[in-house]
Parts: C-alpha cells; sequence; structure tokens
C-alpha cells in the first residue's frame, strides 16, 4: 500500500461547488463551467499513488492545481469530493483535534516565502515546531542546533531572518521542517523564489539530506528542470487534470499526450537523464579466465573484447587483438592482468558524462557501481537512440 493515496478528488471554488460537482465529474470543459456558473475546477478527478521514501514531484505551470493539490494532504483545503488515505487513514474523516495532531506529527510543510517568524531567532525558529509539541527547552534547542548544523547555519542561532540572505532563510525553514522528525514533508514552491545559484544549492542540500534520511517528499515545482533533477517520480498537471506520472526517464522518453511532449521538447537529455536509463547487460562478461580461455569465449561468442570481473569486482576491458598478440608469451596467465581499466562511469552519472569516454574507445563503455560491481554496458549507439530526439511539435501550445 502506498503511503499517501489519492482517490478521484475534485475541487471546485465558488459559493455552491456541489452545485456544478457533476458537470466537472461528466468531463466538462473548465472554462465552460467557470462561463456558465462562475466556478472555477481547481482539480479534475485526480488519482495517484505516492511511495513510502520517494520525492515525489507535481509540477505543472501557473493555475496548473499543484498547489491546490498538495494542500489536500495536509487538509488546508478540502476536497469537493473524493479521498486522500495517509498510512490508511482517510484524513477527510478526521475531527479538529486528530486533525491538529495528524499535522503536527505526521507532516511538516515549507513554503516558497520561507514562512519565518520575524521576530525570532534561527534557533527559535528551527526550533518552534518542538515548543508546539511541548517538548522542553533544553532538549529543543540541543535538536534544533543539530539541525541548524546540518543545512550548514551553525553560528547563526542567535541570528534574526532580517539578517539572513534569501537562502538562508530557506535552509532555516527546511531545518524548522525536518527538526520534528516528520514523516511526510510538504514543500510548496520551496526554492522557487530564489537565485538561480542559490536554487542549485538547496537542491543539492535536499538530495544529500534525503540520501541520509529517506523521508517521503511531495515537492511542487513549475519548472521542468528542477522536478527531472530531483524527483524520483513526477506527476504533471494540466488545468487541474493529471496528464501524466511517471520517472524522469517516462516523462522525456514517452510523454503520455501532446502536452507533456511540448513540456519536455527542449529538455537537454543529456544532462537530463542518467546512464543508468540507457545501460544494458554487458556482451561478454569473463569471471577468472585465463587468457586461452577468454579467448576461446571471445570467439564462440563472436566477440572482439569482453569485460573482465573477479571476486565480483570489475577489474577491466580486454580486446580478442590484445590477448592474440600476447598469446604464447608465457608471461602473463590471465585475462584480467592486461585488462583495461582507464574508462569507465558511474550509473548515477548524467549521459552527457559519459560521451568523452564513448568517443575514445571502439567498445561499448563499461558502468560500474560505487561497489566496484559491472552493473552495465553503454554505447555510442544507445546514447543516440535517446539524445537523437524526434521532432517533438505539438497540436497543442503551453500557455504561460
Amino acid at each position: 500500500m502506498a503511503q499517501i493515496e489519492v482517490r478521484n478528488i475534485f475541487k471546485i471554488f465558488g459559493d455552491k461547488p456541489q452545485s456544478v460537482l457533476a458537470r466537472a465529474q461528466n468531463g466538462e470543459n473548465k472554462d465552460d463551467i467557470l462561463a456558465d456558473t462562475g466556478h472555477t475546477v481547481g482539480l479534475s478527478d485526480v488519482s495517484l499513488d505516492i511511495e513510502e521514501g520517494e520525492i515525489f514531484v507535481v509540477m505543472g505551470l501557473s493555475g496548473s492545481g499543484k498547489s491546490t493539490l498538495i494542500r489536500h494532504f495536509n487538509r488546508l483545503i478540502d476536497p469537493t469530493a473524493g479521498h486522500i488515505t495517509v498510512e490508511g487513514t482517510d484524513v477527510m474523516t478526521l475531527g479538529t483535534d486528530q486533525l491538529i495532531k495528524f499535522r503536527r506529527d505526521k507532516m511538516s510543510m515549507v513554503f516558497q516565502r520561507f514562512g519565518l517568524l520575524p521576530h525570532r531567532t534561527v534557533m527559535q525558529n528551527v526550533g518552534y515546531g518542538l515548543e508546539i509539541q511541548g517538548v522542553e527547552k533544553a532538549k529543543r534547542e540541543e535538536k534544533a542546533r543539530e539541525w541548524i548544523d546540518q543545512v550548514g547555519l551553525a553560528g547563526y542561532e542567535d541570528s534574526f531572518p532580517s539578517q539572513l540572505s534569501g537562502g538562508m532563510q530557506q535552509r532555516v525553514g527546511l531545518a524548522r521542517a525536518l527538526c520534528t522528525d516528520p514523516e511526510i514533508l510538504l514543500m510548496d514552491e520551496a526554492f522557487s523564489a530564489l537565485d538561480p545559484l542559490i536554487r542549485s544549492d538547496m537542491q543539492d542540500l535536499l538530495l544529500a539530506l534525503q540520501t541520509k534520511l529517506h523521508k517521503t517528499v511531495v515537492f511542487i515545482t513549475h519548472d521542468l528542470d528542477e522536478a527531472l533533477r530531483i524527483g524520483d517520480r513526477i506527476a504533471i498537471l494540466k488545468d487541474g487534470a493529471l496528464s501524466q506520472v511517471g520517472t524522469p526517464a517516462d516523462i522525456l522518453l514517452s510523454p503520455a499526450d501532446d502536452y507533456v511532449r511540448a513540456f519536455v521538447k527542449d529538455v537537454n537529455r543529456a544532462r537530463a537523464l542518467n546512464v543508468d536509463v540507457i545501460m544494458r547487460p554487458p556482451a561478454l562478461r569473463l569471471t577468472d579466465e585465463t587468457i586461452e580461455e577468454a579467448m576461446a569465449q571471445m570467439r564462440k561468442a563472436g566477440e572482439e573484447y569482453g569485460y573482465v570481473t573477479y571476486d565480483n569486482e570489475y577489474r577491466g576491458v580486454v580486446t580478442l587483438e590484445a590477448m592474440e598478440e600476447l598469446n604464447g608469451d608465457g608471461k602473463i596467465k590471465w585475462a584480467r592482468e592486461i585488462a583495461d581499466l582507464t574508462h569507465s562511469v558511474h550509473p548515477d552519472e548524467p549521459i552527457e558524462g559519459a560521451v568523452p569516454a564513448a568517443l575514445t574507445v571502439d567498445y561499448p563503455i563499461p558502468v560500474v557501481c560505487d561497489e566496484g560491481e559491472l552493473v552495465g554496458i553503454v554505447s555510442n549507439e544507445d546514447m543516440v537512440s535517446v539524445l537523437d530526439q524526434p521532432d517533438a511539435d505539438s497540436g497543442e501550445e503551453l500557455r504561460h
């Protein structure tokens, strides 16, 4: 079961939303509903699942309904119809006291405009959630100090928000959200008010923290590059309706409709996609082979090269030509002794990082993980097949 389940959510803004709900459920155009009734369809039949420990990005242009959607998760906004379940509990059934406890203990939120209390110091802001929970001062200050250090603001504990840059203020906001140790972190356009370089730093910080914390993060953005960089999965909204949910690779390589296709057509795929998206199994894996055995295997397989592993560790590439030259020499017995370890890439490296290495050799580049294991190979042809984008002209232009 997913940690967050969203089922058939409709949100209609206006004086009598129930009076037009049936029209929205029947799929009528939101512009027609607005013109006829004065009601705005904010969300239209949205259903999705969010898994524990993933960064789930909801993106779309202004007015697409992304911020409306995230505010349903902690019931800052109630739906006109539909259900949201968090760990098996339908949040629509929570009474006032239960909802307060749910918001306090289960979720924290990071806002676009920081939302810091101007009359409180960094220490007091970060520890505010613990103060609300009734944690004694010494313990909450100890916890707050830990998170201030985690976000790189040690030494600023006694500073006020007005004394900090925008990026520093957002670090305080992130530390405050994490200080209560919530299971779920809601981030509504959290980095969009920051300058590009600071925004990139904050993305790095979030990803670094996530490798240690494994929180469930729901991240709202209108920036596709940001979504592709940080998202494990991405949901794209248009006019309150869900266009597509998928991994960054799904979104880029298999857009669901013209709207998504127009969104992604100008993305630099070499920078946005990692090597693991296009790698494939090695053509020939050689394990603890003598030169004679390796040559026999390569000839049988019709391959001019093979990838040598020893004790589950990648040892390099050997070519048939090199071994034929050494055959009978007697000085070298094992294929691993002549294997070339020069060229390899990491599965999490952007494809553009593999291009220089691929251009210098005649064989597919080995892909090697942190543990030193050979997990795949990637060739020039593999890269070209992904990077050579077809014409993405759309019959529907994005509205700005």
